[in-house]
């Protein structure tokens, strides 16, 4: 009986295999640590976007208030010039598109491109603008 236990053969992850589960791992939380601040970015933007087209009755009032926004949630990679404000028939709808080029190593690097908008799906039309 014992000598069956014996010609068991052993399971498990070797030195070497666990040194490679470790990089890769390794190489996942060091991406996520630099994508995440895009991402939070990204929720402070669509926010802003949304406090913007409440607060504003004009194109021009409510890419003011989006830089204000911008400015006290450190927003740097969309300004007010960069919303697309245009009418629906519900008003006025404010888009925005932004790319965000994150450097990993060397010549290498992750683009992740934003998008985001207060209207839901359908026609539109820009809306005309008070000279900003």
């Amino acid at each position: 009986m014992q000598e069956k236990l014996f010609k068991c053969r052993q399971q498990g992850i070797s030195l070497v295999g666990l040194i490679f589960v470790l990089g890769v791992l390794a190489g996942i939380g060091l991406l996520a640590l630099k994508i995440v601040p895009t991402v939070t970015e990204y929720m402070a933007v669509t926010k802003a976007v949304g406090k913007a087209k409440a607060d504003g009755n004009s194109p021009a009032e409510i890419r003011s208030s989006f830089d204000k926004q911008a400015d006290v949630a450190y927003i740097t990679s969309i300004t007010g010039k960069d919303l697309e404000v245009y009418n629906s028939g519900n008003g006025l709808e404010v888009s925005f598109a932004y790319d965000k080029k994150i450097p990993l190593v060397g010549p290498a690097s992750l683009l992740i491109e934003y998008a985001g908008s207060t209207a839901k799906p359908g026609a539109k039309k820009p809306a005309k603008d008070g000279g900003a």
